[in-house]
């Protein structure tokens, strides 16, 4: 059907107004809850991952490089969705305008590119160490390192100002209810009286070219470095490559899979799977991987491991002295 004219600059609404999880809004109190623990020890992990990587001067290898960038980048997106989801939860304040939705939109999917492209550089890491050990301070030098980020990072933002700002300038003439959580692309594309097909086709091969191309190249870079490893002929040898990049791999299953499964039932549409499991799905994404990864190298990751327990045991001696004058 052919739509009418309209005029663009009288059809952008003030404020969108986000329904939280359709269907589950007997449990948005304890999904509250349940967020607001994770955000914690989201906020907390990480920012205690970049203090110690930060003051400790024997934590300067291209791994701990990586992995401070990598915090810092779960703490964006954790902090871009998951205050507005609490305060939906648990006080029905769904209301967004239409700027600080569409800078949530960007910041959402800018870090997921910088994180998956995080993850790529953590596996040539890996790669190098394991494979090339006599050549890894040659190989991954500062130069090299603080170019790997700067393109990381350009990459993230030319793929993605495109989308936010497409979606943008879409002319919205009916509801301004979201049926999601948070400002997530395609939920909020629908809500225009344009064709949004556009915008979602971008979407779709932006992100096919940014994951499907850092996915490609992990598979390989892993799959030389589990063949290098198991050639070594020292069993402990073999135990300690596995254990340098058994973290990297907990993380990037974390980030990769409920990812994966989240697009899947999207795909799938509502017919077969309900609109509440999308949205679950989605929220989850963003909120297991900030909260998980911290945890996961900081009991992997032995100096990681040792210096968290070390400014622990500080803290606390500190704080019973104090008491006991």
């Amino acid at each position: 059907t052919l739509r009418p004219p309209y005029n663009h600059t009288m059809e952008i609404p003030a404020t969108f107004f986000l329904v939280g999880i359709p269907g589950l809004q007997s449990l948005h109190f304890w999904l509250a809850i349940s967020l607001s623990v994770m955000y914690t020890i989201a906020l907390l992990g990480n920012t205690l991952v970049m203090t110690i990587i930060w003051v400790d001067s024997t934590l300067q290898e291209p791994m701990y490089h990586f992995l401070c960038i990598l915090a810092a980048v779960d703490i964006v997106m954790a902090s871009s969705v998951v205050p507005k989801m609490v305060s939906i939860f648990s006080s029905g304040d769904n209301s967004i305008s239409f700027s600080a939705c569409f800078t949530q939109m960007y910041f959402v999917h800018a870090a997921t590119a910088v994180e998956t492209g995080l993850l790529l550089a953590m596996a040539f890491d890996c790669y190098v160490a394991i494979c090339k050990p006599l050549h890894y301070k040659r190989i991954l030098t500062p130069q090299v390192m603080l170019g790997m980020s700067v393109v990381i990072i350009i990459r993230a933002v030319i793929f993605v100002t495109p989308l936010s700002w497409m979606v943008s300038h879409l002319p919205f003439c009916g509801s301004k209810v979201v049926l999601h959580s948070y400002c997530e692309h395609i939920a909020v594309a629908q809500l225009t009286c344009a064709d949004p097909k556009p915008s979602c086709l971008y979407g779709l091969i932006a992100s096919s070219i940014i994951v499907g191309s850092d996915v490609a190249f992990i598979a390989v870079s892993y799959n030389l470095t589990l063949q290098a490893v198991f050639v070594l002929s020292s069993k402990n040898a073999q135990l300690k490559a596995l254990s340098t990049c058994g973290s990297h791999m907990g993380v990037m299953a974390l980030y990769y899979l409920p990812g994966m499964a989240s697009v899947y039932v999207v795909w799938l549409g509502e017919d077969t799977v309900p609109l509440y499991t999308q949205v679950l799905l989605a929220d989850l994404y963003l909120v297991i991987p900030p909260t998980l990864n911290p945890i996961i190298y900081g009991l992997r990751i032995k100096q990681i491991r040792e210096r968290m327990w070390s400014m622990l045991m500080h803290c606390l001696f500190d704080h019973s002295n104090l008491g006991s004058r």
